[in-house]
This record gives C-alpha cells, structure tokens and sequence, in this order.
C-alpha cells in the first residue's frame, strides 16, 4: 500500500482484515492525508472541512465502528458572503430576494429564459455549462467569482465535464424545491442537493484515521511513517518492488499486489523502466490547486453560527471561513475562544504559497475586517498550514491526458490506483473508501472499474 489517507488505509483494512499481509508506506510523519487533522497549542484544524456523509453502506458502517459515540451528528448551516451580503446556502426565496433586489431577480430570471431558448450549442467548458443550465447572469453572480478563486483560472478554461460532475442533477428546479422544506422529487425520495446534516469525529477527522490506523495495526498491517515510495519497479506487466526512503536511507521492498494513493502523475514518473513518451508528458500535464489556511485564535466565545461561509466577494483573496467550533466544540480548548480557518486556494510556490507565515496571518486578518466577521483587534494568535495537491484540475487538457495515463496503468496485472489524488478525481471521502474496498476485492476475482465510481451518485456535493 501506497499512502495513508482514507483510500490507503482503508484498503489495507480490508486485506489485514482477511489475513493478508499488508506493509502501507506514508511519506508524512501521520495518516489522514489530506483528511488530517492538525494540532496548535490545544486548538485542531479540519484542513479543508470534511463533512462525513454518505449513502456507502459499508462505509457507513465502518464509520460508526470506528468512533462510536465520538462520531457526532451536526447540523449543516453555511452562507455565501457576496456584495457585502451574507446569502442563506441552500438559497432562500425571500432572502435572496431581499439581498439581490427585485431587478437583478427579474434579469437573473430573464437570463435564464434566454439561455433556455438560445442555449451555447457546443459546450465546451464550466461557463458553457452552467450558463446553459442556470443562464449567464445567474453563473456571474454566483458561479464564477468563486469557482475562479478556487481553481485560479478562468471558468473558460475549466473542463465541462468537471461542472457535470459536481453539480450534475442540479437545475433550476431542484434549486427552487430546495427552498421549501420538505419538497420531494419524482421518484418520492427527498432532495439530497445540499444534507442538512452531516457526522463528524469528535477531534477533526485525523480521529477517524488514527483509529482505522490502530485498527489495521491490531489486525496486523505494518504503516510505515515517514517513508516515502520514490521508485516502482516493474517489468511491463507486473510491479514487483518499490523502493522507499526514509529515516533508515533507501531500502528496497518486495510487493506482489500494490494499491497505490500517490498522486497519479507522480505514480507514472515512478515507475522504472520508465513508461514512453507520450505517458510521461501525459503525468507531467496534470496539474493540482494547492491550498493554504490560517488558523486564526479570537478572544470571542461566539462568532457566527456557520459551520462555514463561502466568500464569493473579489475584494478579498479568502475563498471560504471554516468556523472549527460549529463542527466540534472539542477543537476549541477554551471555551471561551473561538477559531477561524480562513482558507486560500493558491499554486504551491505563488506569492501567496511563498508569503511568510506572519504574513499570511496579518493578511486573514485585514480580510476578516474587511468582511465584517470579527474585530481584527481581538485576534490573539494565529498559525498557517499548507496542503499541496490539495485538489486535482480539470482544466482543458487534463482528460485527455487522464485517459491515456488510465488505459495504460490497466495494462499492469498487479496495480491500481485509487483515492483522490491516486485518480486524478475529485471525489468525496467515502468514494474514495468505497474504490479501496473494491481494488481489494479485484483482487479476489471481481471485477470492478475503480474509475466509474462516483459516475451515477443520486446526491449531489459541492466543492468541498
């Protein structure tokens, strides 16, 4: 096993639980990956805010195993900040009316209708996409500031296959029956859009992790921390060895199945011999969003009652506030205190990545004031965390790219990829759970294709 994230760790639960031996290598001194938990003088720090949530039965249940009473059910509340106004997400008749005005309502509406007559025949990328489906001055007003800050390209350059994805199943009229509690679709189920609640460990995910981790180890699974794989070793069709750095220098191990949870392209770069040329530029062309947040302390017990709030305002470079107390009350030590992770999406190596920490800290603090959240004043201390290759891209390009590296990693009998990065997809934490649980399985006889998970999902995520 390669990597100790969601997907890593759970594939190594499911062989050390049938008895298989099972050594997993993690190039970070703790598992979680990008679902870790981060600890700064008592304070914990959710990096990205990962909600527990799925229709995975298993998972579901693994989930509950795992935690018990620490896995606790919360109640969903986030808003958009936008022209100065705080919008209710999932979006509320009168509230967005009143924060709109009934102009920019009636020309939303006619935009829509235009786009329903007049609809961009080739759809080629996230604004033809959501432009179709929602009209254009509907995406301008609440698609594109946002969606350009996250991804730091413009939405012409964003695959439409990307939009389909993550908002797929969603249209107007879902938005409008989202509006009105109890509304039921078709098929009789409820609007899964947007959950109104959702399960969270009691200390930030990294809880979840470090117990699978034990539970792996207990079932006897070696992870190995701190241990990064750096070379894959293969003969076209097999991989037989990988090679690993770590504290002890480079040794070599034997592998006769690798599920792997590195990042794609970095997979392929890996292997040795080396793939040809034409697959080596494809790994060299997928790109990642990297991603920051600073952690900031305030000598204030209550804030705001969002467990986060999305910032579409350009006049700020914060993308999202992340308000750690409204996901547990035990991430905050004193009561007292309340702690905001203002997150920035930025490439690892910009001026923002590069920006010194106490930097980074007095800029989310202008930008707090400046959004009106908190008195900057009452900030009383404050640490920066970075995430590289936090979100894989969509841009033009990378499906094609994608598709190659795909057909050829299926040609190795023993090797496959899955978790987030390991594909190259933005998907959830439970898809990523549920394609290690499978990648297992295949290798009892089933045959399951890792890639078309999260193709068919009945509920619908947005960028998280």
């Amino acid at each position: 096993m390669i990597g100790a994230g969601p997907a890593g760790l759970t594939a190594a639960y499911e062989l050390s639980r049938r008895g298989l031996p099972v050594t997993l290598f993690e190039g970070d001194r703790q598992v979680g990956g990008l679902a870790r938990t981060v600890e700064y003088r008592g304070f914990r720090f959710d990096v990205g805010g990962h909600r527990f949530f799925t229709k995975v039965a298993v998972v579901a249940e693994l989930w509950h195993s795992l935690l018990g009473a620490d896995f606790l059910p919360r109640p969903r509340l986030s808003r958009i900040f936008f022209r100065g106004r705080f919008f209710d997400y999932p979006l509320k008749p009168f509230n967005t009316l009143r924060n709109l005005g009934v102009l920019d309502s009636l020309l939303i509406l006619l935009s829509y209708l235009r786009r329903k007559l007049f609809p961009i025949r080739t759809v080629a990328s996230f604004e033809d996409w959501v432009s179709n489906r929602f009209g254009d001055r509907l995406y301008a007003t609440f698609f594109q500031a946002y969606t350009e800050k996250v991804w730091g390209i413009p939405c012409r350059e964003l695959s439409a296959q990307w939009a389909a994805q993550r908002i797929r199943g969603l249209s107007v009229r879902v938005a409008l029956l989202n509006m009105i509690p109890g509304t039921f679709l078709s098929g009789g189920s409820a609007l899964k859009t947007l959950t109104e609640r959702f399960d969270y460990p009691r200390l930030g995910p990294g809880m979840m992790w470090e117990a699978l981790a034990a539970r792996c180890r207990a079932q006897g699974a070696s992870i190995v921390l701190d241990s990064r794989v750096s070379r894959i070793l293969h003969d076209g069709k097999q991989v037989h060895a990988v090679e690993v750095e770590g504290p002890q220098g480079r040794l070599r191990a034997p592998a006769a199945r690798v599920i792997s949870t590195m990042a794609l392209g970095e997979l392929v770069l890996a292997l040795s011999p080396a793939p040809p040329p034409e697959v080596l530029a494809a790994a060299k062309r997928l790109r990642y969003r990297d991603f920051l947040m600073v952690s900031l302390i305030i000598d204030q017990a209550e804030i705001f009652p969002d467990n986060w709030i999305y910032i579409h305002d350009t006049a700020v470079q914060v993308g999202r506030i992340q308000n750690f107390k409204n996901w547990s009350p035990d991430l905050v030590p004193d009561p007292s205190l309340s702690c905001l992770g203002m997150e920035y999406f930025c490439f690892a190596g910009d001026e923002l990545w590069s920006m010194a920490d106490s930097d980074l800290i007095a800029l989310a603090r202008r930008e707090l004031g400046t959004i009106g959240l908190a008195d900057p004043a009452r900030v009383v201390d404050g640490t920066v965390v970075r995430m590289p290759k936090a979100y894989p891209m969509y841009d033009a390009g990378s499906l094609e790219a994608l598709g190659l590296l795909q057909g050829y990693l299926e040609g190795f009998e023993n090797l496959q990829p899955v978790g987030r990065n390991g594909m190259h997809k933005y998907n959830n934490m439970d898809h990523s759970m549920l394609a290690a649980l499978l990648a297992v399985r295949n290798l009892y006889g089933e045959h399951h294709d890792l890639w078309a998970i999260n193709s068919d999902d009945e509920y619908l995520e947005e960028q998280a």
